[in-house]
């Protein structure tokens, strides 16, 4: 997906940010982002966080539905750049094909993976399915080290990931890492956690953390709740490192995502759909895009063409008149 907001909104939520502080967790709040346009589907924006920017290496979370399309356009998201990171898209409901410019296409459904790695630049679409009648997921992303950022673009699509039972009625199905003996080794390059927690309704699962990790419990539904504290839908519960378990429950029939992963030690600079070191970095990446996007189809030697997709790619937005200056993975107090 492309990232429209070219700053981080504040959200306050005082009271319930103080009973979250009170069970021990720090309760990240969501923002309403429209993403496509005039028509555009609405999304929750949860990473970045006025507060906190990421956790472990996960960058960006835009958590979307259940929503309706029967009557209504879908998902509609032309070509746009990437650079420095890693897209995970990941589906409780309908089906989105993606598109790029290293010449891979997959559509993805629930139970599966779409994950694109940007590293020095990428073009790619996604377009939800003429058959998707609801869409309901999350797209997240995961910030590359800086060693990484200059790899040349890559794709992998997974038709299924490992899954394990948790609890009666608490099922997980692992896209990234390890937890509960089931593993998954995709590409990435920093250590992670990525689950989707399926609960039914009046269950429970405790599910052990890794030390050294941070960890965030994203809800997709309404009726979740996380050691007692309820997380309403598009918002996380976090939990910083040296935790040792977490509660998750559910009061009716939810879904929710578990994230973790080492504490990321860099700074960047985050501007659209960019990741580099610094202002100058972005301001590059932005300029090569639209000198390419101009350009046409035959003179894009950065992020290229994405395969098979006619539409006319998206204009980056205007950096600001300030100098952006890398932030770490929490605001600096």
């Amino acid at each position: 997906m492309s990232n429209d907001e070219a700053t981080i909104l504040a959200s306050s939520e005082d009271a319930l940010v103080a009973e979250a502080a009170a069970a021990g967790l720090e309760l990240l709040l969501p923002r309403d982002v429209p993403l496509g346009g005039p028509r555009a589907m609405p999304v929750q924006r949860v990473l970045p966080n006025k507060d906190r920017h990421f956790v472990g290496a996960w960058c960006f979370a835009d958590a979307f539905g259940p929503t309706s399309l029967v009557g209504r356009p879908g998902l509609d998201v032309p070509p746009h750049p990437h650079t420095g990171l890693q897209t995970w898209s990941w589906l409780v409901d309908g089906a989105i094909e993606h598109r790029d410019s290293a010449g891979f296409s997959h559509t993805v459904r629930p139970g599966g993976l779409n994950i694109m790695t940007a590293g020095r630049g990428i073009a790619h679409s996604e377009y939800s399915t003429p058959d998707t009648d609801v869409l309901h997921g999350v797209q997240l992303w995961t910030v590359l080290p800086e060693r990484e950022r200059g790899r040349e673009p890559s794709f992998d699509g997974l038709d299924e990931v490992p899954a394990v039972d948790l609890a009666p009625g608490v099922s997980a199905s692992v896209f990234v890492g390890d937890l509960a003996g089931a593993s998954s080794h995709v590409g990435a390059y920093t250590p992670l956690l990525g689950v989707e927690l399926r609960l039914r309704a009046g269950s429970e699962a405790r599910i052990e953390l890794r030390g050294g990790f941070e960890h965030g419990v994203l809800a997709l539904s309404d009726g979740v709740a996380v050691d007692d504290l309820p997380v309403g839908r598009g918002a996380m519960a976090y939990a910083a490192p040296g935790r040792e378990a977490v509660v998750v429950s559910a009061e009716r029939d939810a879904v929710a995502i578990l994230l973790g992963g080492e504490p990321f030690p860099e700074e960047v600079v985050m501007f659209w759909n960019f990741i580099g070191r610094d202002h100058d970095d972005v301001a590059r990446a932005r300029d090569e895009w639209m000198r390419e996007r101009d350009a046409g189809a035959h003179d894009r030697p950065r992020f290229g063409t994405v395969v098979d997709d006619a539409k006319q790619p998206l204009a980056a937005p205007r950096l600001p008149a300030a100098q952006l200056l890398p932030r770490g993975r929490a605001k600096r107090r």
